[in-house]
């Protein structure tokens, strides 16, 4: 009733000023007339956002501001002033919009945050004015001086508005925890949990201004509770998310995070999603490639309950992606104890594994392959694995992956296909110390496959370390069976050192004859 009595034209005076185009703006104020050919790669913020979610809409707006900032800096440097001008007043106004759209669409604004948007829109505002008097001046010592100030003006805009970014993100990060924490809704808990885990896909930053928060702590709080079984899966795909951080670790450790997800794992009421998320969080926090590993003291107390769940939904996996999971967090598990894979041999995994390649439902990409094979060689160092790899027929395994080629030619395919390569080739010469293993690999003619991989670049796709498992291999298998080998190929492969038959074979070219 109230808006009814509102003057429409008054009403809608006060909406223009939220709903200004920004483009138009640029337009109708500084649209340079010139032949530059950069004005095809101006950012335009798509109209489809203005109803969309507020904080998909703020990382947009925050993304071109910042991509802007950085094509001035690069415009200043070439002293293109025209360019600067025009590309400022642009700034200006997406600046405006964001704090605009910012206060209509957020419930609350965050301690502190008015000031420092008054602080970057004044700065703005005294950019756009500094950088049209060195439009207007034509002497170029007098521009040489002034552009130290606008270059000391454009740091100054990005660090406010960098300061800006943070506080916002940090101030939604919170309101969606408190959500999470405190609603007993599960529509309501489902929806900040959605928006918490769009949030972590925009990188890293994202996810530590969410752990510093408390994210993890409100998520494991889920993943305790009956109520919301069926937020599990989203709830755990979050939190993988969020643990490639070192503070997103820190939160696991303080809430014995570990001992939740071996919990979750070994519940057989469990779905199967459920399962696949936990072990994908597994996954995540025993990645090789992250240098923190505080945690994993916890991990090793429930690494048999953790390992023996794994094995299970990698035998009943009902999809190649479940497997894929499982098989990774399996094969990251391998690599920082060896007591994994004794756990392993004693679970029977390796006759699983194997049996599972031969599944196409199960081990249907290179990915999965991967895995796999990296399990297989971290336990190749135990002596009773060889009898394992030959009641599984792991060796014809082993040498079928030896030809493993990228069907789409996707760069990470691609890459895979390199690894299972690599992998199959150290395990081979790992278990060929066991004559028996040696004798089946021989029989196979693993021999004639090792010598193409080391002389043909194409068929390792110029892989160096692929290159390197193969010399490796070719001489454990040459030590068993020399005869296997022509004179040229021993000259040159196995008799010299490792080093210099690498040398050799990267500096061959191929003959097309």
């Amino acid at each position: 009733m109230h808006l009814i009595q509102v003057d429409s034209v008054q009403r809608w005076m006060e909406d223009l000023k939220l709903m200004t185009d920004c483009e138009c703006m640029c337009i109708l104020q500084s649209k340079p007339i010139s032949i530059e050919k950069d004005e095809q790669n101006e950012l335009f913020l798509s109209s489809q956002y203005s109803t969309g979610d507020n904080l998909q809409l703020l990382l947009k707006r925050a993304w071109i501001i910042s991509t802007e900032l950085s094509r001035i800096a690069q415009k200043l440097d070439k002293n293109r002033w025209q360019r600067v001008h025009s590309m400022t007043v642009r700034v200006n106004c997406h600046v405006r919009s964001m704090v605009n759209e910012y206060h209509t669409l957020s419930r609350s604004s965050a301690e502190g945050m008015h000031q420092l948007e008054k602080l970057l829109i004044d700065k703005c505002s005294e950019f756009t004015a500094f950088t049209e008097r060195c439009l207007q001046t034509e002497d170029e010592e007098m521009l040489k001086s002034m552009k130290s100030g606008v270059n000391e003006t454009l740091t100054t805009i990005a660090q406010y508005f960098g300061q800006l970014i943070e506080l916002v993100l940090t101030h939604e990060a919170q309101h969606l925890l408190r959500q999470i924490e405190f609603s007993g809704s599960v529509c309501i808990t489902e929806s900040a949990i959605s928006s918490l885990f769009s949030l972590a896909q925009e990188g890293s930053h994202l996810c530590r201004i969410i752990a510093k928060e408390g994210g993890v702590v409100a998520l494991f709080k889920v993943c305790r509770q009956d109520c919301f079984r069926c937020l599990y899966p989203q709830t755990l795909r979050t939190l993988a998310s969020i643990c490639c951080v070192e503070e997103g670790m820190h939160q696991l450790e303080k809430v014995d995070g570990i001992l939740c997800l071996a919990d979750i794992l070994t519940d057989n009421s469990h779905s199967e999603a459920t399962h696949a998320e936990a072990a994908a969080v597994i996954a995540q926090i025993t990645s090789p490639h992250l240098t923190f590993t505080q945690h994993l003291s916890s991990f090793l107390e429930n690494m048999e309950e953790i390992v023996t769940a794994l094995v299970k939904l990698c035998q009943e996996a009902s999809s190649g992606e479940i497997f894929l999971l499982a098989s990774a967090a399996l094969a990251n598990i391998t690599f920082f104890d060896t007591m994994a894979c004794e756990i392993l041999l004693q679970l029977n995994a390796m006759k699983i594994l194997l049996a599972a390649c031969s599944d196409k439902h199960r081990v249907d990409t290179p990915y999965s392959r991967d895995q796999v094979v990296t399990i297989l060689a971290n336990m190749s160092v135990l002596d009773q694995c060889a009898s394992e790899i030959i009641q599984g027929n792991g060796v014809q395994l082993l040498m079928e992956m030896l030809f493993e080629k990228s069907s789409s030619g996707n760069p990470a395919e691609v890459a895979a296909c390199e690894r299972v390569q690599q992998k199959s080739a150290v395990t081979l010469a790992r278990l060929s110390r066991d004559p028996e293993v040696a004798e089946a690999a021989i029989k196979l003619s693993c021999i004639p496959r090792l010598i193409k991989l080391c002389r043909s670049p194409t068929e390792r796709n110029n892989s160096d370390s692929v290159l390197v498992a193969c010399l490796a291999a070719l001489r454990r298998l040459a030590a068993m069976s020399p005869e296997g080998l022509e004179d040229s190929d021993f000259q040159q492969l196995v008799k010299p050192r490792l080093v210099d038959s690498f040398l050799l074979c990267t500096n061959m070219e191929e003959s097309f004859v």
